[in-house]
């Protein structure tokens, strides 16, 4: 019995601060104290990226952002959303997922610094792939994604820093190889789904009818890749879109010269549609185009 009461007694702390240590890294969950500078630069993500997703919804126009800026270029392309929601949307969830894990309690430094590193650096590959697009693709610059690249690069700074030292362990090689890898995955997925090159669902009966008889009629749909205009109304031809007789009037960006079909036709807003030399400068309605060029849009069933 004595031999099993010291046995118990050793097992135990012996002095009060031995009670208190917090437990060693990558061992039991403790209570961690809050990382403040993640919380706050998540917490301005988060604001940032709300008010962008508001813009979004409302088709509203960034504050700063004039009509054909970078700003207003970027938020009417194919980029600005995936799977039908709004890109900040995405960055919202993920700055979410960032402070959340920047002010709780109950983990390890070890596994906070891993978690926290993981998603900081695929927001950062995001933003520098959507930032590029932009740029290579758009020949468009959005303040407001810079100051969300901008944010999310001091996150993922600030967590490379303070690495703790036994953290990602001695190999540091492997543990980017398999994140980087991890990462060109999303982003190539990214890519291939804005790029659409993946299979898309088949067209619509009566939109495909539609878009056939409006290349036999002679119309044409004058627009620019960086209007905003133009992108909703090609959505409103779903995947018959890609066949709308369509031109191109901005093939080198909105500070390029116009293409000279457009100059020829007088072409001065997008999108413009004309049919039988009248010009209809708006986005039309697949209904009011069907009734503007004889098309039998109720004899067609979808």
């Amino acid at each position: 019995m004595a031999k099993a009461r010291r046995g118990q007694s050793a097992s135990k702390p012996s002095t009060p601060a031995q009670r208190h240590q917090p437990p060693a890294e990558g061992g039991a969950p403790g209570r961690l104290a809050p990382d403040l500078v993640v919380a706050a630069l998540a917490g301005f993500g988060l604001l940032l990226t709300a008010y962008l997703t508001w813009v979004a919804w409302s088709r509203q126009a960034a504050a700063f952002c004039t009509e054909g800026s970078g700003c207003d270029v970027i938020q009417g392309s194919n980029w600005s959303t995936l799977l039908g929601v709004p890109m900040a949307l995405w960055g919202f969830a993920l700055y979410a997922l960032i402070a959340f894990l920047a002010v709780y309690p109950r983990s390890t430094r070890v596994r906070r610094w891993r978690h926290t590193w993981r998603l900081s650096l695929l927001g950062l590959a995001i933003s520098v792939y959507l930032t590029v697009v932009g740029v290579m693709v758009l020949d468009a610059v959005c303040a407001w994604c810079l100051a969300s690249l901008a944010t999310m690069a001091a996150i993922f700074a600030w967590v490379t820093l303070k690495r703790p030292a036994a953290a990602p362990g001695t190999r540091w090689s492997s543990w980017l190889m398999g994140n980087g890898l991890v990462v060109v995955i999303v982003v190539l997925a990214l890519q291939l789904h804005q790029g659409e090159w993946l299979m898309k669902r088949p067209e619509d009966p009566r939109m495909a009818a539609l878009v056939t008889h409006l290349d036999l009629e002679g119309a044409k749909f004058y627009g620019a890749s960086w209007c905003a205009n133009c992108r909703e109304q090609k959505d409103l031809f779903g995947t018959s879109a890609r066949r709308l007789p369509y031109v191109e009037c901005s093939p080198g960006g909105p500070a390029a010269p116009r293409a000279f079909e457009c100059v020829s036709a007088g072409i001065e807003i997008y999108p413009t549609w004309v049919i039988d030399g009248l010009q209809h400068r708006q986005v039309m309605q697949p209904k009011e185009l069907a009734a503007i060029t004889g098309f039998d849009w109720s004899g067609t069933h979808p």
